[in-house]
């Protein structure tokens, strides 16, 4: 099994958000990549630059960043034939790595603009943005150049180049511990399981993720017995509620289980929709404190205040 480190540049419509085509706001411009053996290895990378097709002019915020303009993109060739080839050179057997959570997606959406997404289901992969915040708390999720810095990595080559920032993701990657990597990965949430047998319960050391099937309607997901079934992130057991699931906002619910071993746990529910339209959820469930436990009530009591409020304004 390799490890692919993958970087993405991207443009979007230079005249605004209003004129941009909405199957592909943000168009590929550039694939870098990184191959790791299973002992962290480098082995292979893979480097190409993308012709535009949409936008064909580049963002000015994106013109400041990149080290190259439009001419040099005309060398590139089209998205569809450097993808094929990019995923052909990947092989059958490898796990993504990225920094971040986006590339990924834009990558999908690439892709499905040109009718070619393989991918059909949620799929494991690493964020080392996420793993890096992991074991420098007081830098957290930060720039790709700053955790550089952190690492005293020579900074050789220009960022914002998508194979040069592939390079440096795959070096962090490299010196990371790699202790609790079988449990540090995550999952690409850009489609949703396709049914009720395929959805995915995932255990980790500090939460428990639950990966539900598209639904038609956001009401039937929590009528959905095992989603709003609080279940212990470390032992599995069903753990009865302390606080019953309340609405935080309008995508997520929020509520408090206790396990007897393993005591109180704070489960959140997000709602997504996938890109075929269907609605899904998220769960995870993960250990917190009492006085974070007392948060969560003064939180319910004030939102629950709020709306009665809300509903006497409209009586009167």
């Amino acid at each position: 099994m390799n490890y692919i480190i993958i970087d993405l540049e991207w443009n979007q419509c230079p005249r605004g958000p209003e004129f941009e085509n909405p199957r592909i706001p943000f168009e590929i411009i550039e694939i870098g990549a990184i191959k790791l053996n299973e002992s962290f290895e480098i082995v292979d990378e893979y480097s190409s630059i993308v012709k535009p097709r949409i936008y064909k002019h580049l963002h000015k915020h994106v013109r400041q960043m990149l080290n190259y303009d439009e001419s040099y993109l005309k060398s590139g060739r089209p998205f569809d034939m450097v993808c094929r080839e990019f995923m052909s050179w990947c092989g059958n057997d490898y796990t993504f790595g990225t920094w971040g959570t986006t590339d990924l997606v834009q990558l999908q959406k690439n892709m499905d603009y040109y009718y070619m997404n393989k991918f059909t289901e949620p799929f494991k992969y690493y964020d080392i943005q996420s793993i890096f915040a992991d074991y420098y708390h007081d830098l957290g999720s930060c720039r790709l150049e700053r955790a550089v810095t952190a690492m005293n990595l020579p900074k050789d080559e220009a960022f914002h180049s998508a194979i040069n920032d592939a390079r440096y993701t795959a070096r962090i990657f490299q010196l990371l511990s790699k202790k609790h990597l079988n449990d540090q990965y995550t999952y690409d949430y850009y489609h949703e399981p396709k049914d009720k047998q395929s959805e995915i319960f995932s255990f980790h050391r500090t939460y428990s993720e639950h990966i539900t099937r598209g639904f038609e309607d956001r009401a039937d997901i929590m009528e959905d017995k095992e989603i709003i079934t609080f279940r212990c992130y470390k032992c599995r057991r069903k753990i009865p509620k302390k606080i019953k699931w309340f609405s935080y906002n309008q995508h997520s619910f929020v509520g408090v289980g206790k396990c007897f071993y393993h005591g109180y746990q704070k489960g959140i529910i997000k709602i997504k929709t996938s890109n075929n339209g269907k609605i899904f959820a998220i769960k995870k469930v993960m250990p917190i404190s009492k006085p974070e436990v007392e948060d969560v009530y003064k939180r319910q009591l004030e939102l629950r205040e709020k709306r009665r409020e809300k509903r006497n304004s409209h009586k009167g």
